[in-house]
């Protein structure tokens, strides 16, 4: 068996506020939450990296003391599943996103920034 992709972790500066706004988007909740490491997963597959098959992976936002000074070498794309792509890209906005140019020119996704400048892709398709 090859390995399954279980856990994303991410570099910030307040793990908790991040943490608060991926769940909103994402609809995940808080998993585990100690001194400066806080995981998020969906709560429909609480067994996570236990359960055979595919999962939705954990995402976890550890402190760091140095800030983002680049773009991101790996980045998370989000697909909405329930609404189009601009009343997503507008949710998100309202929940702490912004938009950022990071030379993508004109493709069907949208690139935003998370509260700390972690660039993320909306898509256009719309998957369940």
């Amino acid at each position: 068996m090859a390995s399954k992709f279980t856990d994303l972790e991410i570099d910030c500066a307040d793990p908790r506020t991040l943490a608060r706004f991926w769940c909103a988007v994402l609809d995940y909740e808080v998993r585990d939450d100690r001194d400066d490491v806080v995981t998020i997963g969906s709560p429909l597959v609480p067994e996570g990296r236990n359960r055979p098959g595919p999962v939705p992976p954990t995402l976890t936002f550890a402190r760091v003391p140095e800030g983002k000074t680049v773009k991101n070498r790996l980045h998370v794309d989000v697909n909405p599943t329930d609404r189009s792509q601009d009343e997503e890209v507008r949710r998100l906005l309202d929940l702490g996103a912004r938009h950022a140019d990071v030379g993508q020119g004109e493709v069907s996704w949208i690139v935003l920034l998370d509260p700390e400048g972690h660039e993320f892709c909306v898509l256009a398709g719309r998957h369940p």
